[in-house]
């Protein structure tokens, strides 16, 4: 533990330097670490160059000088339209991975590890030169001992260790700023840094990618417009994935004519609609990268390590919110963002609608088929950010595949009228939510919900008319911080009443006991006797209290922390 202490020391150390290199100090200074790092200079430089490049742009490379783990968390973050400003998005989209691959003997031992067998008795034909490499992984091009073509996916060595140093050090950061930097508060550090662990945690292991795709794989085994390629599960753990090899050029690469152009991009937005509203299960991250084009023209996916999940309630928040859209009602835009997020404090619709009214009447003057998508979610997503809305993490990468696939349409068919193809399928999924012979639809569940109040309300009704006639009526009000109040009184009167009860006991000892001394060294027996149970008691009331108090205080969030290792 000392070691990974010392380890943590050395890396803050790197980390403060490097941020000072890009601009970044002062921030750092403000912090506190000016004076916990000795001999890091954290003072800005007047005759950096940095100073004419933007903090968006800074930010990114320093990111990218800090290693794998930071260009993964810059690589989270621009999925995160609702927690960060629109420039520091397009400047983090940009970070790539730039990491030289591991060896093949490493791949070799790791393979090995994983499945407890020789590599020749996994696989037929291992290519030793990787297909790709990133900070995570690599992946390879491989045989099966059946003779099927596969890519096996590779967990880099020591890449947990050094993620594990690499958040500790994040999450002492996170709580630094947040706790002496005002600015940052909006962007809640410490949240970012803790979805970041899950997410990198998720992707870490291997065996729920290959959950995501046998689920991608089951949705789609009978649509012939998408591939998804198959699991080999007795050749797949958590740090190795097996998947089936599809030999197909990528989307950016892909030779088509206009026809197959239309055609495909027809059915990437059949797909993409299915994936979101039928399905519940959609790729959260369709670059072109990501697709491969088979003849037909059939679309095929990989990289299944980020997804997204929508309940149905958030489909039909979906679909309400892109009619809403559509026939510019700013009223029920603004009332569904904020039912969709989570505002940090009560926020001002009224503003909120106002601005959400001049957004839509910027981007959409006329009618649906001119719309520029990508600017539209950009400037609502900065409403949330400005309002303190932080819109859940499913919707933030839907926003980013939404604006990814809207790009691809619009590369491959840029007269394709999207809205007002979008417009009737949407109106239709809203109207099979109430088709009284779907029993999986709302409107059942709706009447259901409406008969239960009409007959609990005159009974409800009434009881209230009772209580207010017979004087009986009360309205209860609950606030966190009367309550916190009402605590802290408690635990101080019980302390002092505790005080007393002790401070009265030592003396009623010395005086009971007076007049039979029995000394040890010098000292009254019974007398030392007494101090000691009574300290005893004081102080497990003191801690029984001040524990107790420390679960609803505002400190929690600092004192009920673990520390870091």
């Amino acid at each position: 533990m000392i070691r990974e202490a010392f380890q943590d020391l050395n890396r803050l150390r790197q980390i403060a330097s490097i941020a000072a290199r890009h601009g970044f100090g002062e921030m750092l200074d403000r912090a506190g670490l000016g004076t916990s790092l000795p001999g890091v200079n954290l003072t800005p430089d007047p005759d950096a160059k940095h100073r004419t490049t933007s903090a968006a742009a800074r930010f990114r490379m320093m990111l990218s000088d800090l290693g794998p783990t930071f260009v993964k968390l810059g690589q989270v973050l621009s999925t995160r339209a609702d927690l960060l400003p629109s420039a520091f998005i397009d400047e983090l989209a940009q970070l790539q991975d730039n990491v030289p691959a591991f060896s093949f003997a490493e791949v070799k031992t790791q393979v090995e590890a994983a499945f407890g067998k020789p590599l020749d008795e996994l696989y037929s034909e291992f290519t030793p030169v990787p297909l790709a490499a990133a900070s995570m992984a690599q992946a390879h091009k491989a045989k099966t001992r059946a003779g099927e073509e596969v890519i096996v996916k590779v967990q880099r060595p020591g890449i947990t260790e050094q993620l594990r140093a690499d958040l500790s050090v994040l999450k002492y950061l996170a709580r630094a700023f947040e706790a002496v930097v005002e600015e940052v508060a909006v962007y809640s550090p410490t949240g970012i840094i803790e979805e970041f662990d899950k997410a990198i945690r998720e992707e870490l292991d291997f065996m729920q990618e290959a959950a995501n795709v046998r689920a991608f794989h089951a949705n789609h085994v009978d649509r012939p417009s998408l591939k998804i390629p198959k699991v080999f599960d007795e050749l797949t753990a958590r740090t190795v994935l097996t998947l089936e090899f599809i030999d197909a050029p990528k989307l950016g690469t892909a030779q088509l004519d206009e026809a197959g152009k239309q055609t495909l991009a027809k059915n990437i937005l059949e797909n993409a609609f299915q994936q979101l509203f039928e399905d519940g299960l959609f790729h959260g991250d369709p670059h072109p990268g990501n697709l491969l084009v088979l003849p037909g023209p059939v679309l095929a996916l990989i990289d299944f390590g980020l997804v997204g999940r929508v309940t149905r309630q958030m489909q039909d928040t979906l679909i309400s919110l892109v009619l809403a859209i559509g026939l510019k009602d700013s009223e029920s835009v603004a009332r569904l963002l904020y039912r969709m997020g989570a505002p940090d404090s009560r926020a001002n619709l009224l503003a909120f609608r106002q601005d959400i009214d001049a957004i839509l009447g910027t981007y959409l003057p006329t009618s649906l088929k001119d719309v520029d998508a990508r600017s539209l979610l950009r400037d609502i997503l900065n409403l949330a950010v400005k309002y303190r809305i932080r819109i859940p993490r499913e919707y933030a990468i839907l926003s980013r595949a939404s604006v990814a696939i809207e790009g691809i349409l619009r590369s491959l068919y840029p007269d394709m009228p999207i809205g007002q193809i979008f417009l009737p399928y949407a109106k239709r999924l809203l109207a099979d939510r109430y088709d009284p012979n779907q029993l999986q639809g709302g409107l059942w569940k709706t009447i259901l919900r409406l008969q239960g109040t009409a007959n609990e309300l005159p009974l409800q009704l009434s009881q209230i008319l009772l209580d207010l006639e017979s004087g009986k009526f009360t309205v209860t009000v609950r606030s966190e911080q009367l309550e916190s109040i009402n605590d802290n009184l408690r635990a101080l009167a019980l302390i002092t009443f505790s005080g007393l009860c002790a401070c009265g006991t030592i003396i009623g000892t010395f005086i009971a006991f007076a007049a039979h001394p029995i000394e040890l060294w010098g000292i009254p027996l019974f007398g030392l006797l007494g101090i000691g149970a009574t300290i005893f008691l004081f102080s497990t009331a003191v801690v029984r209290q001040s524990w107790g108090g420390f679960r609803k205080v505002s400190l929690k969030r600092l004192l009920g922390r673990p520390p870091l290792k």
